[in-house]
């Protein structure tokens, strides 16, 4: 990594010397310690390339709830949407950066944006920006394809 007067930067951790065991859990599961964090990322496409943002999230019904801000590309890419909406991928994790042990979800589907007011103010009310910036925007996720793994010592 390099700073703005383009020093190098020394800061990685040493890796676990074991391995680390997979294991994969249903989506069920994966959707619960999706909604046991409030912070993912969301990816889409922009101008033919994949993007990757950071962003907060709210499980709702089983969807993915997030806001965004009118300049937002993800904004503009949903509201240009057809049904059942755009492609996105949406990914969460708790991995201990130390142990490397902890769990990780991706899930796949469709984006739209929230345009109904009571649901907006819904999702509003119950997502509250990280960012000191205006999101006046609200994106739901229907999750359709969803996988997740643990990251378990290999004796467990």
């Amino acid at each position: 990594m390099f700073l703005d007067n383009a020093q190098p930067v020394d800061d990685a951790r040493p890796v676990p010397v074991e391995p680390r065991r997979t294991i994969g859990v249903d989506s069920a599961e994966a959707l619960r310690l999706l909604g046991s964090v409030s912070f993912g990322r969301i990816v889409f496409t922009e101008h033919a390339l994949p993007t990757i943002r950071p962003v907060s999230h709210v499980l709702v019904d089983g969807n993915i709830v997030i806001r965004t801000h009118a300049g937002a590309a993800l904004t503009a890419r949903t509201r240009q949407a057809r049904e059942p909406g755009v492609v996105v991928a949406y990914e969460a994790d708790a991995i201990d950066p130390d142990t490397h042990l902890g769990w990780s979800v991706v899930v796949t589907g469709y984006a739209r944006l929230v345009t109904d007011p009571d649901e907006v103010a819904r999702f509003q009310a119950l997502l509250r920006p990280w960012v000191e910036q205006r999101l006046d925007h609200t994106v739901r996720i229907r999750p359709d394809l969803v996988t997740g793994i643990r990251l378990t010592p290999p004796d467990e």
